[in-house]
């Protein structure tokens, strides 16, 4: 197999061209997505650049000692896990402030820095935030990875060539994930004490070094509660007592599940044209292998009729479409729909001109006209706001189901659009 190490990242495209009309580019994501990696094949195309890693003892000792002299550098400065020494920020500041030219420091974290309370005045008007998630199955596949564009480009005349891929192709993707260390390794026991060490690392060093968490092994339990519920309304009342913490400090627990990039919240679309619509926002695993492991989901079970494909599925897609939004030229932002009369719609993707297109994921490999039904709501409801509705499936044709709605295979996620790195 191909080093995961070397897959192209869009996000690298995205950060050179930050670098070059901004001071300061701040890469953003979970632990274990390379962000080091890429921002250490960003340095070495870069003249007189320098790499600073804070996970070294006595690099982050010489941070703590004298921020003001460590963050002095004529050329590109990269500085790695920043949130370990945020101390570091205001001198970053204060030099930027003096010499404002493009390019000065590129760093990197593992939990979202900007919103971090604790953080002093985090450099604002002065840095482009680029979020690095796990790798796509573009990136992963060499694949064009340009769905999102290309359904408000193209809007109803959307269409793909047949696609080999099966429900169990897609469950195997969905079960792999986009960790790249846990793609190099073999599917089974190898990957799954991957999955396990990661879980256990986030809660005991990221999540800790954040916040003071009273009780870490409710919060694994909490993982497993939302995994169990993936692609499910994030009601806080009923989470609280599946795990039996407060809700108060169940709220806080989700925030930091967020902070660290372990979790997506989807928020409730709504609008003056749809009132019952409710407000609770939808929770995803990032990353769909995770979420498959904490579930106990394996390919060999996957193939029992019984088991939730459906929800591992719905929230591989969700995952995928997230992951696009963070580089789409298209303005557009990621939602849910559920109404009170359970009409639903498992993505909401709005444009900023007020268009929009609905997508429903479907687990089975053939499409019934009934599965359009939450889309037919949200079409009757927006008139020409409605660009196009689809259904996504594990089925290999492209099939129309009447004006502005149309059934996809799910690999149409990846496989449409321009090509990688255009």
């Amino acid at each position: 197999m191909t080093n995961p190490a070397l897959f192209p990242r869009r996000a690298e495209a995205m950060t050179l061209e930050a670098l070059a009309d901004t001071r300061v580019v701040v890469v953003n994501g979970a632990r274990q997505v390379g962000k080091s990696t890429m921002a250490g094949l960003i340095v070495a195309q870069a003249s007189n650049a320098r790499k600073l890693y804070l996970d070294d003892p006595a690099i982050l000792a010489a941070a703590e000692e004298d921020p003001v002299a460590f963050v002095q550098h004529d050329g590109l400065l990269m500085i790695d896990e920043i949130q370990r020494a945020p101390q570091l920020l205001l001198p970053i500041k204060h030099v930027v402030d003096q010499d404002p030219h493009p390019g000065r420091y590129l760093l990197t974290g593992s939990a979202r820095l900007l919103g971090l309370r604790d953080l002093p005045d985090a450099l604002p008007g002065r840095t482009e935030t680029i979020e690095l998630w796990p790798l796509s199955q573009g990136e992963i596949e060499s694949a064009p990875d340009g769905f999102v564009d290309h359904i408000f480009t193209q809007g109803e005349d959307v269409s793909m060539p047949p696609c080999a891929l099966r429900k169990h192709d897609y469950v195997d993707r969905a079960l792999r994930g986009g960790y790249p260390e846990a793609i190099r390794r073999d599917p089974g026991r190898r990957r799954n004490r991957f999955f396990d060490s990661y879980i256990t690392d986030l809660i005991t060093r990221d999540v800790r070094q954040i916040s003071d968490i009273e009780r870490p092994a409710e919060m694994r339990r909490l993982l497993s509660v939302i995994a169990a519920r993936m692609g499910g309304l994030a009601v806080v009342q009923s989470m609280a007592g599946d795990v039996g913490l407060p809700r108060m400090t169940l709220s806080r627990y989700l925030d930091l599940l967020e902070l660290v990039f372990l979790i997506k919240r989807v928020p409730a679309w709504s609008s003056n044209l749809t009132r019952r619509a409710i407000s609770t926002p939808k929770l995803i695993i990032t990353d769909s292998g995770l979420g498959g492991r904490l579930i106990g989901m394996s390919p060999d079970r996957a193939r029992d009729v019984t088991a939730p494909i459906g929800p591992l599925l719905e929230n591989f897609a969700i995952g995928e479409v997230a992951r696009q939004l963070t580089w789409a030229n298209e303005p557009v932002q990621l939602f849910h729909y559920r109404d009170r009369d359970q009409v639903e719609v498992d993505m909401v993707l709005e444009h900023a001109s007020g268009e929009v297109v609905g997508i429903e994921i479907k687990a089975a490999e053939t499409v019934r006209g009934d599965d359009f039904r939450g889309l037919r709501h949200l079409a009757d409801r927006l008139g020409a706001r409605f660009r196009a509705g689809f259904v996504l499936y594990t089925g290999e044709q492209t099939l129309p189901f009447g004006d502005k709605f149309k059934a996809l295979p799910m690999a149409s996620l990846w496989q449409l659009g321009s090509t990688l790195g255009s």
